[in-house]
């Protein structure tokens, strides 16, 4: 029997392939976030910035938060715990002998995205859409769902029936069957000129925020007629509405103060309150908004700085 050669170990260092080394480290993947986690709002934080830091649509935000939001950016405070979903879409609570088909249907998409959701623990195999047999009062992920977003900002409220803001608070006004009519071109509504807060956003946000000192001068931004002038019991604080004829209507929100009344007629530029901090605002600065014909429109397309 021939002995084998003697096995010489090769010296690495004379190969001109690269060798593989030991690497004590080891490197895991990042993956894809399936759960809900939970965020504590910052003093500083609107539904806008925290939607960007997680990848999210803001509508997401209140979607997945409607006990806390009850789909209303406003009431967003520092201190308060969010559910993060890890997608857009919406966060929904089970029912007893719900079919998911239903869920989907009213949320405008498919029984197939919430089934195939990881986080949801599913079996989109084994789970019969109309008898899930989901524990009650279960948080299911709904991927790719959606709501109609309330506006709660003012009120459309024209002199032809200003009755219909009745809903709103008690700045509402009764009849109003004359007044002056605008020129159809507005001026800047306030002293100042930089924004603060929320700019213009829809349908979360139908107006933009302007900045300055409380007191600072509210103007008219055209001729008109005041259609609404006091408090608002949804969050806008003390609020005016001015109509100006031919469809045209512009609303001031979160005022200190109000010099104008009910019925009043307004000259373009002339005051009309102060600038404030009142009802849900986390700082002084005016919500300026602008409506034609029915419709909300971004003010930017009718007044500059």
């Amino acid at each position: 029997m021939r002995d084998l050669p003697k096995y010489v170990l090769p010296d690495l260092l004379d190969f001109e392939s690269i060798p593989r080394l030991a690497n004590p480290n080891t490197v895991i993947p990042n993956r894809e976030r399936v759960d809900v986690l939970i965020y504590e709002v910052e003093q500083g934080d609107n539904v806008f910035a925290i939607a960007e830091k997680f990848g999210l649509r803001p509508e997401t935000i209140l979607w997945g938060n409607y006990i806390a939001l009850n789909e209303d950016p406003r009431y967003l405070s520092p201190g308060a715990q969010l559910n993060i979903l890890p997608v857009d879409g919406v966060y929904r609570q089970y029912n007893y002998g719900e079919s998911l088909r239903d869920i989907a249907e009213s949320l405008n998409t498919t029984v197939e995205a919430i089934l195939e959701w990881p986080g949801n623990g599913l079996d989109p195999y084994e789970t019969d859409p109309e008898n899930p047999q989901i524990p009650d009062g279960s948080w299911l992920i709904v991927p790719g769902g959606s709501r109609e977003v309330r506006d709660w900002g003012p009120p459309i409220v024209t002199r032809s029936d200003p009755t219909v803001a009745a809903y709103y608070g008690a700045g509402s006004c009764g009849a109003i069957t004359e007044g002056p009519v605008g020129n159809g071109f507005f001026i800047w509504p306030t002293t100042q000129t930089a924004l603060s807060g929320f700019d213009w956003n829809p349908p979360l946000h139908n107006g933009i925020d302007i900045g300055g000192v409380e007191g600072n001068a509210i103007y008219a931004a055209d001729s008109g007629v005041v259609v609404y002038a006091g408090p608002s019991d949804y969050g806008f604080g003390l609020l005016v509405v001015v109509d100006h004829g031919s469809g045209l209507q512009t609303a001031y929100a979160h005022l200190s103060r109000i010099i104008v009344s009910c019925g009043q007629g307004v000259s373009q530029g002339s005051v009309i309150g102060g600038l404030g901090n009142t009802g849900n605002s986390t700082g002084p600065h005016l919500h300026f908004e602008v409506t034609i014909n029915g419709a909300k429109v971004n003010p930017w397309n009718y007044v500059s700085p």
